[in-house]
C-alpha cells in the first residue's frame, strides 16, 4: 500500500528537536503538529512557526495537518473569542503549508441531550468551516468524546449539513463512546479526508494499533480500497506532555497502563504495530 505516514511526534519529544527524530527514525513524512515544548501550537507567533517550518523543511519534513483545539470548547462558551483564534491558526497553518486542520464540534453540557444544540453547533463548525476555506485549508472534523459528533449519526449530521467539511476517522475515540467502528466507517466513509491511527478497548482503555476493538486493520483496508493514503499516528500510550491539557474539564485519557521505558518506546512500539498491519493488508 502506498501510504503517506504522518504522526502526533509530541507525543514522542517535547521539545521540537525530538519530534523531528522521532519522525526521522521511523521514516515518516509528516507532522501533524499538535503541541511544542508542552505548549499548544496555536500560541506561536507567525515568526516562531517560521522558523519551526524551517527546522522541518531543512530534515526533510513538513506538516501535513494541524491538530488543532479548534472546535474544543463549551457549546456555551464565548465563540466570538474562538473565532479570532481560528482565524490565528490558520494564519499558522499558511505559515506551515497545512493541507488540512483537525477541528471538533464543541462539547455537550454533561448529562443533557445533545438534540437541541444541533443547529446552533452547525452555525458555529460553518463558520469554522468556512474560515478554513479561505485559507485554502480542508476543515476535517474528529470525532470525540463528549462533543456533539461524538458519535457516527451525529458525525453524519454534521458532514451533510456542511458540504465543505470532511471528516478524520478515529477508530479509539468511537470505541470510547461505544460505537462500532465498523458501522461507523459504513456510514462516515465518503467523507473520510484522512485517519488517525489510534485503538483502544471497550473499557476505555488506549492500546496499540491493531490491539483494540476499533477494527483498525480492517478499516486501514477499507480505506485503501477507497483511495486513502494518509495516515497519522495518535498513539496516546505514554503519559506524554501535554496529555492532560487534551481532555474535556474532569476527564482523564486512560493512558500509561503499558509498561515503556520511556515516551520514545512507547512511540516507537506503536509506529512498528502500525507497520505490521500495513505490511499484512
Amino acid at each position: 500500500m502506498n501510504f503517506r505516514f504522518a504522526a502526533f511526534a509530541d507525543e514522542s519529544a517535547s521539545d521540537f528537536a525530538g519530534q523531528i527524530q522521532a519522525l526521522k527514525r521511523n521514516g515518516y513524512d509528516f507532522l501533524e503538529i499538535r503541541n511544542v515544548g508542552g505548549i499548544n501550537f496555536t500560541k506561536l507567533t507567525l515568526a516562531e512557526a517560521g522558523e519551526l517550518a524551517k527546522q522541518l523543511a531543512d530534515n526533510g519534513l513538513s506538516v501535513r495537518s494541524l491538530g488543532s483545539p479548534i472546535g474544543k470548547i463549551k457549546i456555551t462558551d464565548d465563540f466570538a473569542a474562538h473565532v479570532e483564534l481560528t482565524k490565528h491558526t490558520m494564519e499558522l497553518g499558511k505559515v506551515f503549508g497545512a493541507q488540512q486542520i483537525r477541528l471538533f464540534s464543541f462539547f455537550m453540557p454533561k448529562g443533557e441531550d445533545p438534540a437541541p444544540y444541533r443547529n446552533q453547533v452547525i452555525d458555529q463548525l460553518s463558520v469554522l468551516t468556512q474560515i478554513a476555506k479561505d485559507f485554502d485549508i480542508q476543515a476535517c472534523h474528529e470525532n470525540e468524546k463528549g462533543i456533539y459528533g461524538d458519535n457516527a449519526p451525529r458525525c453524519l449530521e454534521l458532514l451533510q449539513a456542511i458540504p465543505q467539511l470532511k471528516a478524520v476517522f478515529d477508530p479509539a475515540n468511537f470505541v470510547q463512546c461505544g460505537q462500532d467502528t465498523l458501522e461507523a466507517w459504513e456510514l462516515l466513509h465518503p467523507y473520510v479526508d484522512y485517519m488517525h491511527i489510534k485503538d483502544a478497548l471497550p473499557g476505555g482503555k488506549v492500546v496499540p494499533p491493531g490491539m483494540g476493538a476499533g477494527h483498525v486493520p480492517q478499516i486501514v483496508k477499507k480505506y485503501a480500497a477507497q483511495g486513502g493514503t494518509v495516515l497519522s499516528l495518535e498513539p496516546h500510550l505514554s503519559n506524554f506532555v501535554g496529555l492532560k491539557s487534551l481532555e474535556n474539564e474532569g476527564e482523564e485519557s486512560v493512558v500509561g497502563h503499558m509498561n515503556f521505558e520511556s515516551t520514545e518506546a512507547a512511540f516507537d512500539f506503536a509506529v512498528n504495530n502500525l507497520r505490521r498491519i500495513v505490511e499484512e493488508i
